[in-house]
């Protein structure tokens, strides 16, 4: 079997699909994307043709490998995003053609489904007691919410007030039952998600997310002390090398790397089981589209430490088009009692709808993140 074409589909509400067809008629599906860069990282995958075309799908470590080594500039979000996409339709192609999932292909299930979090309040949060009843209502046993607004490196105290208020209403709403994650979305500055965290400590968090962003990780130790609850973060690291240092310091409880951003099934399988060697537990990132989720799940089902899983489902993000909308099948993603079983079919367990795609792909789109800028018109951490 040889890979003959790489097709890109940019379709809303901000996700890019890559389609990998082989000579075989044994097709697969990606989802390579950085969000709000979907033109840039469709770029990257058009360069990595050269490398793919021809070549047999079903040796994925070493096309990784290739992908990754063979070029003198390699990592960031762009090239792993672009790496990651080929390396799940790479999976899928192998998956189908054996007839089994891709979780069998890494050793088997350690578990039959896996608990999973909806998003409530948006970017700037508002009615959250209303939102958490209406997820609750639909099974969900775990939300994430964002922390605030955007804050200076010292702000007031009434956008900490504000945010313990919210993040009240959410614990009232839910009981204690209901798990909570807080993204403070690398918005936060250190001396001010010191802050943060220790006004948070009441509530019994599950955990709170990226409270700085990664390039300042040194800091995670000092807000650590700040608080009991578990820290968690990796969204915007994209290698095993990148997490390798903030596992070694001991100083993150769940590593939230993203299937479509950190060299897709490969990778993450590998700084999974890093993780699990510093009893770090496992959370992977996924806002995105069905076929990032679907990889995410295959990965949840062999890796022992993964215990929850992001999915976008109703999301703030998604306007226009939904998780399910490209699916032949959306009862694959069927959630009950705030979890999902992995999909049992071959490669990554689901069946895009291809016209609908190729539909969606006509009118395209253009996401972008907000700007946000402080009132003293200086530029905001989004």
């Amino acid at each position: 079997m040889k890979i003959t074409q790489l097709e890109l589909f940019k379709v809303p509400p901000r996700w890019l699909f890559l389609k990998i067809s082989t000579d075989e008629g044994v097709s697969g599906w990606g989802e390579p994307v950085v969000e709000g860069h979907a033109d840039t990282v469709a770029a990257a995958v058009n360069e990595i043709a050269e490398y793919v075309v021809g070549k047999d799908p079903a040796r994925i470590q070493d096309i990784w490998q290739t992908l990754y080594r063979a070029r003198f500039y390699r990592g960031g979000a762009v090239m792993m995003s672009a790496i990651a996409g080929v390396d799940q339709a790479l999976w899928d192609i192998k998956g189908k053609a054996a007839g089994l999932p891709i979780y069998e292909m890494l050793g088997g299930k350690v578990r039959d489904r896996i608990r999973v979090y909806s998003w409530v309040g948006g970017d700037r949060p508002a009615d959250i007691a209303r939102q958490v009843a209406d997820r609750m209502a639909l099974g969900f046993t775990a939300i994430k919410m964002n922390a605030t607004e955007e804050l200076q490196f010292i702000d007031s105290g009434d956008k900490v007030d504000a945010m313990v208020e919210r993040i009240a209403a959410a614990r009232e709403a839910g009981g204690s039952k209901l798990g909570i994650g807080v993204d403070f979305h690398g918005r936060v500055h250190k001396p001010m998600a010191k802050v943060l965290a220790r006004a948070l400590e009441p509530f019994n968090l599950m955990f709170i997310e990226e409270p700085v962003l990664p390039e300042n990780n040194e800091a995670l130790r000092e807000i650590a002390a700040h608080t009991s609850t578990p820290i968690a973060t990796g969204e915007r690291m994209y290698s095993r090398w990148d997490f390798k240092r903030l596992l070694s310091e001991g100083v993150v409880d769940i590593i939230q790397p993203d299937l479509s951003h950190a060299g897709g099934i490969t990778e993450v399988y590998k700084i999974a089981a890093m993780a699990e060697a510093y009893d770090v537990a496992l959370a992977p990132h996924c806002p995105l589209g069905p076929i990032a989720l679907a990889a995410c799940l295959q990965v949840d089902a062999v890796a022992y430490n993964a215990f929850i899983q992001e999915q976008s489902l109703g999301i703030h993000y998604n306007q226009g088009n939904d998780l399910l909308d490209y699916l032949q099948d959306p009862a694959v993603f069927a959630y009950q009692d705030g979890t999902v079983q992995f999909p049992a079919a071959p490669g990554l367990g689901i069946e895009i709808n291809e016209d609908a795609v190729r539909a969606a792909a006509e009118r395209g789109h253009q996401w972008r993140n907000p700007a946000w800028r402080h009132a003293d018109g200086s530029i905001a951490e989004w």
